[in-house]
């Protein structure tokens, strides 16, 4: 996902969180500043992190108001230190003071995954492990919070259940085996759809070796089993490796040989990276 599919996408997305801030009146700002008067108020870095959201940053304010105006020294990707200006806004009071909050929550939630990817990103530095995000996004946040990611240096898994097929623990109950989960799949998706299945021990990877998975994933199974794994699989299948991957345990994984490694962790855990909008004045 690249930031221009982002924009485009996100738009409804951005009202609907406005809305939910403004139900009807900012009645804290109309009392304070019933008419237009054109102000300024800087971006403060307060803690170090990788910049990630600032085009959402701004796009909040542009649809308050179009006329809004952006002076920024940084950009996504770029690793900021505390204390930095981040940039000016420059605008209708009224706007800079309604928008703010829903700015900023966009900002530092996204700011915060793309850190804490990162953190993690650079433990696989020198590596042929790719690190992959996954479904465990908050809701109708995922656009954002999968961008965070890349921006991070992780990588997009599938965006969403239409866009790939991922045969998990009850898919392959309710099929009534790996084989046969393997082999509906395969009748039924397009074959230019690749077909991951999840599996929990090394029974259950020979199955999906045999019925001709395209990836399999190892899930939650330990550091020597997935080596095993590894071996059996012996090129036959790209392997993924998941199951309560964070920062602080990662690096057992990283010399066992799978292709990727998928942490939920980066969307659900990553804390957020303290900005704030401050020195608003009239110019």
């Amino acid at each position: 996902m690249n930031n221009i599919t982002m924009i485009m996408n996100a738009d409804e997305l951005i009202l609907n969180a406005l809305r939910e801030d403004i139900s009807s009146e900012d009645v804290t700002t109309n009392s304070v500043m019933p008419d237009y008067c054109l102000g300024q108020v800087e971006l403060i870095c307060k803690q170090d992190g990788v910049l990630a959201g600032i085009d959402v940053f701004k796009r909040v304010f542009e649809l308050l108001d179009k006329d809004t105006k952006f002076d920024f020294s940084y950009k996504d990707g770029d690793y900021i230190k505390k204390g930095k200006k981040v940039g000016v806004i420059t605008g209708d009071i009224r706007v800079l003071l309604s928008g703010e909050r829903t700015a900023l929550n966009y900002l530092q939630r996204m700011c915060g995954i793309a850190t804490y990817t990162r953190s993690i990103a650079n433990l696989l530095e020198g590596s042929n492990t790719k690190l992959l995000d996954t479904r465990k996004t908050t809701p109708n946040m995922r656009i954002f919070e999968k961008y965070a990611v890349k921006v991070g240096g992780g990588n997009n898994h599938r965006y969403n259940l239409s866009d790939g097929i991922l045969l998990k623990d009850n898919h392959i109950g309710a099929a009534g085996g790996v084989k046969e989960a393997v082999a509906m799949a395969k009748a039924y998706a397009p074959f230019v759809r690749k077909i991951e299945v999840e599996v929990e021990n090394l029974d259950m990877l020979k199955e999906a070796v045999e019925a001709g998975a395209d990836i399999i994933m190892l899930d939650n199974m330990s550091v020597e089993d997935m080596r095993e794994a590894v071996k059996l699989v012996a090129g036959k299948a790209e392997t993924e490796c998941s199951g309560n991957v964070t920062k602080e345990n990662i690096e057992r994984l990283i010399d066992i040989g799978v292709d990727y490694i998928s942490s939920g962790a980066l969307t659900h855990s990553a804390p957020i990276l303290d900005l704030s909008l401050k020195n608003l004045h009239a110019i």
